[in-house]
Protein backbone atom coordinates (compact mmCIF):
# COMPACT_ATOMS: atom_id res chain seq x y z
CA UNK A 1 0.00 0.00 0.00
CA UNK A 2 1.07 3.50 -0.98
CA UNK A 3 0.28 6.52 1.47
CA UNK A 4 1.20 10.04 0.79
CA UNK A 5 -0.41 13.15 3.19
CA UNK A 6 -1.81 16.37 1.66
CA UNK A 7 -3.11 19.65 2.92
CA UNK A 8 -6.47 19.61 3.20
CA UNK A 9 -6.92 22.74 0.61
CA UNK A 10 -7.85 22.31 -3.39
CA UNK A 11 -4.81 23.21 -4.63
CA UNK A 12 -4.11 19.50 -3.40
CA UNK A 13 -6.29 18.13 -5.95
CA UNK A 14 -4.41 18.21 -8.93
CA UNK A 15 -1.16 16.46 -6.80
CA UNK A 16 -4.03 13.80 -5.70
CA UNK A 17 -5.02 13.10 -9.18
CA UNK A 18 -1.72 12.41 -9.82
CA UNK A 19 -1.26 10.11 -7.39
CA UNK A 20 -4.49 8.09 -7.71
CA UNK A 21 -3.94 7.90 -11.34
CA UNK A 22 -0.40 6.64 -11.35
CA UNK A 23 -1.61 4.07 -8.78
CA UNK A 24 -4.50 2.95 -11.16
CA UNK A 25 -2.61 2.62 -13.81
CA UNK A 26 0.26 -0.01 -12.36
CA UNK A 27 -2.50 -1.40 -10.86
CA UNK A 28 -4.02 -2.24 -14.48
CA UNK A 29 -7.36 -0.17 -15.19
CA UNK A 30 -7.35 1.52 -18.19
CA UNK A 31 -7.81 4.83 -19.35
CA UNK A 32 -11.51 5.17 -18.64
CA UNK A 33 -11.46 3.37 -15.40
CA UNK A 34 -8.64 4.96 -14.37
CA UNK A 35 -10.61 8.42 -15.45
CA UNK A 36 -13.74 7.23 -13.32
CA UNK A 37 -11.84 6.74 -10.01
CA UNK A 38 -10.05 10.07 -10.77
CA UNK A 39 -13.07 11.69 -10.67
CA UNK A 40 -14.60 10.02 -7.81
CA UNK A 41 -11.95 10.37 -5.87
CA UNK A 42 -11.95 14.19 -6.69
CA UNK A 43 -15.35 14.79 -5.31
CA UNK A 44 -14.56 12.86 -2.10
CA UNK A 45 -11.67 15.01 -1.38
CA UNK A 46 -13.83 18.23 -1.99
CA UNK A 47 -16.84 16.97 0.07
CA UNK A 48 -13.69 16.84 3.00
CA UNK A 49 -12.33 19.90 2.55
CA UNK A 50 -15.66 21.82 1.88
CA UNK A 51 -18.10 19.35 4.23
CA UNK A 52 -15.67 17.57 6.81
CA UNK A 53 -13.34 20.71 7.68
CA UNK A 54 -15.58 23.43 6.81
CA UNK A 55 -13.19 25.36 4.40
CA UNK A 56 -9.42 25.12 3.12
CA UNK A 57 -6.47 24.82 5.47
CA UNK A 58 -7.84 22.99 8.47
CA UNK A 59 -6.92 19.77 8.18
CA UNK A 60 -4.97 17.06 6.24
CA UNK A 61 -6.14 14.46 3.99
CA UNK A 62 -4.35 10.86 3.83
CA UNK A 63 -5.08 9.37 0.25
CA UNK A 64 -3.83 5.61 0.84
CA UNK A 65 -3.76 3.56 -2.85
CA UNK A 66 -3.84 -0.87 -1.95
CA UNK A 67 -3.60 -2.63 -5.54
CA UNK A 68 -5.21 -5.67 -5.69
CA UNK A 69 -5.35 -8.68 -8.35
CA UNK A 70 -8.89 -7.73 -9.44
CA UNK A 71 -8.54 -3.55 -9.37
CA UNK A 72 -7.65 -0.79 -7.07
CA UNK A 73 -8.97 0.28 -3.41
CA UNK A 74 -8.23 3.97 -2.29
CA UNK A 75 -8.75 4.71 1.13
CA UNK A 76 -8.99 8.54 2.43
CA UNK A 77 -8.77 9.52 5.71
CA UNK A 78 -9.72 12.90 7.44
CA UNK A 79 -10.17 14.14 10.91
CA UNK A 80 -13.10 16.67 10.21
CA UNK A 81 -17.15 15.98 10.81
CA UNK A 82 -18.22 13.12 10.45
CA UNK A 83 -20.22 12.23 7.05
CA UNK A 84 -23.24 9.83 6.76
CA UNK A 85 -24.52 8.94 3.28
CA UNK A 86 -27.92 7.74 4.84
CA UNK A 87 -28.74 11.96 4.63
CA UNK A 88 -28.45 12.33 1.31
CA UNK A 89 -31.41 11.68 -0.53
CA UNK A 90 -30.90 10.56 -4.29
CA UNK A 91 -31.02 12.97 -6.64
CA UNK A 92 -33.59 13.57 -9.36
CA UNK A 93 -31.50 13.19 -12.47
CA UNK A 94 -34.26 13.93 -14.65
CA UNK A 95 -35.25 16.95 -13.38
CA UNK A 96 -34.51 20.30 -15.32
CA UNK A 97 -31.29 21.68 -13.97
CA UNK A 98 -33.03 24.58 -12.27
CA UNK A 99 -35.04 22.42 -10.17
CA UNK A 100 -32.12 20.42 -9.11
CA UNK A 101 -30.69 21.08 -5.47
CA UNK A 102 -27.16 22.36 -5.25
CA UNK A 103 -25.68 19.39 -3.33
CA UNK A 104 -25.62 15.68 -3.44
CA UNK A 105 -25.09 15.36 -7.22
CA UNK A 106 -21.54 14.49 -6.63
CA UNK A 107 -22.06 11.86 -3.94
CA UNK A 108 -24.08 10.38 -6.39
CA UNK A 109 -22.35 10.24 -9.06
CA UNK A 110 -19.14 8.83 -6.57
CA UNK A 111 -21.65 5.71 -5.84
CA UNK A 112 -21.98 5.21 -9.86
CA UNK A 113 -18.47 5.32 -10.85
CA UNK A 114 -17.10 3.06 -8.16
CA UNK A 115 -17.09 -0.35 -7.72
CA UNK A 116 -17.36 -0.08 -3.92
CA UNK A 117 -18.16 2.46 -1.06
CA UNK A 118 -17.83 2.00 2.22
CA UNK A 119 -17.71 4.86 5.14
CA UNK A 120 -16.02 4.42 8.81
CA UNK A 121 -16.25 6.90 11.82
CA UNK A 122 -13.93 6.37 14.35
CA UNK A 123 -13.62 8.91 17.66
CA UNK A 124 -10.92 10.54 15.73
CA UNK A 125 -11.07 10.59 12.13
CA UNK A 126 -13.53 9.21 9.39
CA UNK A 127 -12.55 6.61 6.31
CA UNK A 128 -13.75 5.99 2.85
CA UNK A 129 -12.97 3.20 1.19
CA UNK A 130 -13.45 3.11 -2.27
CA UNK A 131 -13.04 0.12 -4.77
CA UNK A 132 -12.42 0.18 -8.55
CA UNK A 133 -12.17 -3.24 -10.44
CA UNK A 134 -10.49 -3.55 -13.45
CA UNK A 135 -11.92 -5.26 -16.52
CA UNK A 136 -11.56 -8.49 -18.23
CA UNK A 137 -9.28 -8.10 -20.80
Amino acid sequence: MKTRVFPGRYESLAEIAEFVTTEAQNAGLNHQESFELETAVDEAVSNIIEHAYGGEGIGEIKCHCLIEDEGIRVILEDYGQPFDPSCIPTPDIKAQLKDRKNHGLGFFLMCQLMDEIKFEFYHDHNRLTMFKRKKES
